[in-house]
């Protein structure tokens, strides 16, 4: 047992970071007072960027990302990039214990989905120059994409135009996964070797309440996992050959809150031996994910990156809490095939969880030291 020469790793994470405060500052300027241009901002990103690769590089991770902080939102800022998608902004809404949530956002289909342009090219290729910067072979560079499925799953049939399409399958289905592998060739091309997609849907499917919220718009909650499994795979089927693909499962995060809770066993089946996808990243960092059972389906060859820290608080885990639950996972998958991270991403929109930037970096130390440990 060893540590891993290709991604994900030992010690890996979701991919965003609480963004500092000259970074919000300069998106006020440019958003709410119009004060500076978008080459300004891109500046201020640029900077920023530059400094959460070396603060990965020092914590001692080996995938790094830009920290997202080019965007808004996880998944609009991507996806309404595709031709034939239109996104709604999401609205903060007050629940009654005094937290905020924030309400999905509308995405529709309203034509043809195609690859219009390279979404995140010029990103990966600032974000990989900066990771060459630091001269170090054993960093990878990841680029983060929201799912596919978050096109089917907000709206379902009713969020797809039917004049656009008639019928899903195999129409819908096989545009998106071609305008996806243009996507990703451009992003292989350009020399990305690690992928991660941010999927909503599939963590929403273990909740009830989102179960029968799925029926009401006439999906079978049963069904939906088998058939968004058969989606991935057309995705999976563009990958280029020596890229790896993965999938992180999120249950919200927003401000610290969550929106879905619920064991993984109604999904696990289609997710981890139906899908073709090289690694899963999977939120266990309390109680709302369950127990370890449903990790018996994972196939050969796949990995489970278990996120076991939380990115919600700043209370930190133990060595020994982390090391223990490890060795509960390993009853029901191979230890070789499991690896650990934080639950998500530290600020999967821009406003952030609430968490301290010391937190953040004493989690992160946390991950690597304990895996470092676990898989010596």
């Amino acid at each position: 047992m060893n540590q891993r020469n290709i991604p994900p790793f030992r010690a890996d994470h979701v991919g965003s970071f609480l963004r500092p405060d000259y970074l919000h500052e300069a998106r006020d300027q440019f958003f709410r007072e119009k004060s500076i241009s978008a080459e300004q901002l891109r500046l201020v990103e640029d900077r920023a960027i530059t400094e959460i690769v070396k603060f990965q590089h020092d914590v001692g991770l080996q995938s790094v990302t830009d920290g997202e902080f080019r965007r808004t939102y996880f998944h609009i800022d991507f996806l309404e990039q595709l031709g034939g998608v239109k996104t709604d902004i999401p609205v903060t809404i007050q629940r009654a214990d005094g937290t905020e949530e924030l309400a999905p956002p509308v995405i529709r289909v309203i034509d043809q989905v195609r690859h219009v342009k390279d979404i995140q090219l010029a990103d990966f290729e600032y974000l990989n120059a900066q990771v060459g910067a630091l001269g170090g072979t054993d960093l990878t560079a990841k680029v983060t994409i929201p799912s596919p499925t978050m096109l089917h799953f907000r709206g379902g049939r009713a969020g797809i135009s039917r004049e656009a399409y008639p019928e899903l399958d195999p129409e819908f289905y096989d545009d998106v996964a071609r305008a996806y592998g243009a996507e990703l060739q451009s992003l292989f091309d350009a020399g990305c070797r690690y992928v991660q997609m941010d999927d909503t849907n599939l963590a929403y499917l273990c909740d009830d309440k989102m179960r029968e919220a799925a029926r009401q718009r006439g999906d079978d909650p049963n069904e939906l996992p088998h058939r968004y499994a058969q989606f991935i795979n057309k995705v999976v089927a563009h990958k280029p050959a020596g890229m790896t693909l993965a999938m992180h499962l999120c249950r919200g995060n927003f401000k610290s809150t969550h929106a879905a809770a619920g064991n993984y066993e109604p999904v696990a089946e289609a997710l981890l031996s139906e899908m073709n996808l090289d690694a899963f990243f999977l939120e266990y960092d309390d109680e709302r994910s369950g127990d370890f059972r449903p990790l018996r389906f994972l196939s050969k060859g796949k990995i489970v990156v278990l996120g076991l820290v939380t990115t919600k608080f700043g209370e930190m885990e133990s060595k020994d809490s982390l090391k223990r639950r490890i060795d509960e996972a390993a009853r029901f998958a191979p230890l070789e095939q499991l690896c650990l991270s934080p639950q998500c991403g530290f600020s999967s929109t821009v406003h952030g969880n609430n968490i301290a930037v010391q937190a953040q970096r004493d989690k992160l130390r946390l991950v690597v030291e304990t895996a470092s440990e676990v898989w010596a």
